[in-house]
């Protein structure tokens, strides 16, 4: 069962980057490549979790959100179509003196049947580097969208 770390930093705040996670609103794809918006359903949403399914290219997976502690999101794999139960990935922020923030991100791919277990293998050898550059490409989207300055002692008024 494939365990890919990634790790990255960010100028987006945890905060941040824990409301670009759990924005499950139209455009959610220009976040996350492999969450179609035409896939997307929300089940159930509280303040510190969400039931979703997401997926893309005929792969989908029912997932459970944890946010309850704001430094750290786990989301767990609760139904899919290839991936099994043991699936899901962490995210963990930690901030920085220097106003960054270290993103360390855990995705685990355990495949639940023949489809899945040939994904897995994929993912856990040449998919790395396609997480990383899909982790990269959702680091600077999640910027993009608190585009600005990020120091508040600059005034944005004239």
């Amino acid at each position: 069962m494939p365990t890919i770390h990634l790790q990255q930093a960010t100028t987006a705040t945890p905060e941040q980057f824990l409301a670009g996670l759990t924005d499950f609103g139209p455009g959610r794809s220009e976040l996350f490549g492999n969450s179609a918006d035409e896939s997307l359903k929300v089940h159930d949403q509280g303040l510190e979790y969400a039931d979703v399914t997401e997926g893309s290219h005929g792969i989908w997976e029912r997932l459970h959100y944890d946010w309850s502690d704001p430094n750290r999101v786990t989301i767990r794999t609760t139904d899919s179509n290839v991936w099994g139960r043991a699936s899901g990935h962490t995210y963990t922020f930690t901030r920085q003196p220097n106003g960054r923030t270290d993103v360390d991100a855990v995705v685990v791919r355990e495949g639940k049947n023949l489809k899945g277990r040939v994904l897995a293998i994929v993912v856990g050898t040449v998919g790395k580097g396609v997480l990383q550059k899909a982790f990269a490409k959702t680091v600077k989207s999640i910027e993009g969208r608190n585009d600005g300055p990020s120091d508040p002692s600059v005034s944005t008024s004239g």
